[in-house]
């Protein structure tokens, strides 16, 4: 018994199926617009097109992380603007109570007002909040622990300056600050998990009483401002007075952290420090007045003062803010073209080429 082929209709299936399956995936590219449907298709530029999509996505959730946390520093910023106007308006009052030409009865009248215009500034302090979060409490500011003797008052006579104040409200939490002296002994160094800062001191710091300087250590989120005590005072002694301080931030207290990065690590991450913004933290002063603060001219005049010193305070919470906020806003840019390179790199990868559909 003999078969017979027939090759050339073999031949002819084969090449019609070929073209068939080829056909196939050029529709199937057509009609989807990608190049690669299936790990079949392309498994190296699978792989690597899947791994840029991650990037991708993270970077434009990042984005929309700085745009929230862009929402809550206005939030913040917007209860402050209406603090500063009542503490404006504090400040006149305090202005009006310093002359000799009102009665007892008028005093304490502007007492009144001054006790409500207080108790204005604690409410919008207790009920400014974003998504839940207390803003101008001091919520979502880090503190320093109480066994940290880098604070208020330290230092004293042996540099001839003290510390007149420590803001660590945009600091990280929980952690030890080593305090040490730098290369020179002029210089004061603070370093944190392997990130370090050296500012240099001078001797006009410390050359007349009661001169205060700022030293901003910002890689850190730690802010201390000395007071000259003496007109004699060194940048030598004030460095060897201050290195022997310890600094230690409380693990309870914690900032507003804002990750701008699609890796979500610690160098992607903004912190935001929304400082206690209520009259007592402004100023004791301030804080505990009633409605007889008012009664003498040099207790309206130390009103005043007191005064001044929230103002500053309050100045210098909208500056932060107002940096933070403008840093946000280039973080977002950044992002938006990382994002737009990345996908273009992803699309050469996994988009079809309509030209060639294979």
């Amino acid at each position: 018994m003999q078969i017979n082929h027939n090759i050339a209709a073999l031949n002819t299936f084969n090449k019609l199926n070929s073209a068939t399956n080829a056909q196939s995936k050029s529709m199937e590219k057509l009609s989807s617009g990608l190049r690669i449907n299936k790990a079949g298709d392309d498994a190296a530029g699978l792989a690597i097109s899947e791994k840029m999509r991650s990037q991708i996505r993270g970077l434009d959730q990042a984005s929309r992380n700085a745009q929230d946390g862009i929402s809550m520093i206005q939030t913040a910023e917007g209860g402050l603007q209406e603090t500063h106007d009542i503490l404006q308006r504090m400040r006149e009052l305090s202005v009006q109570a310093s002359t000799n030409v009102l009665s007892q009865q008028d005093s304490e009248a502007i007492g009144d007002e001054m006790v409500a215009l207080r108790d204005e500034i604690d409410r919008i302090a207790d009920t400014t909040d974003f998504n839940g979060k207390k803003l101008l409490n001091g919520e979502l500011a880090t503190k320093l622990t109480t066994g940290s003797t880098f604070k208020a008052g330290a230092a004293g006579e042996a540099g001839k300056s003290s510390v007149l104040d420590v803001d660590v409200s945009t600091a990280k939490a929980g952690a030890t600050f080593t305090v040490t002296q730098g290369t020179n002994t002029d210089e004061l160094k603070i370093s944190q998990g392997g990130v370090e800062q050296t500012i240099k001191l001078t001797d006009s710091m410390f050359n007349a009483v009661g001169k205060s300087t700022v030293l901003d250590f910002d890689k850190l989120g730690v802010k201390i401002t000395l007071n000259s005590q003496a007109t004699d005072g060194t940048a030598v002694n004030a460095v060897a007075a201050l290195k022997s301080l310890t600094l230690v931030t409380d693990t309870s207290s914690s900032t507003a952290e804002i990750v701008v990065g699609s890796n979500a690590t610690s160098d992607e991450t903004i912190s935001v420090g929304f400082t206690d913004m209520s009259s007592s933290a402004l100023s004791s002063t301030v804080g505990s007045l009633t409605k007889t603060s008012m009664n003498t001219v040099d207790d309206a005049k130390a009103m005043t003062t007191a005064i001044d010193v929230a103002i500053k305070k309050v100045s210098t919470q909208r500056s932060n803010l107002g940096a933070s906020q403008n840093r946000l806003e280039h973080t977002i840019n950044n992002l938006s073209t990382s994002s737009e390179n990345l996908t273009a790199a992803e699309s050469r990868i996994r988009d079809v080429d309509f030209a060639l559909a294979a």
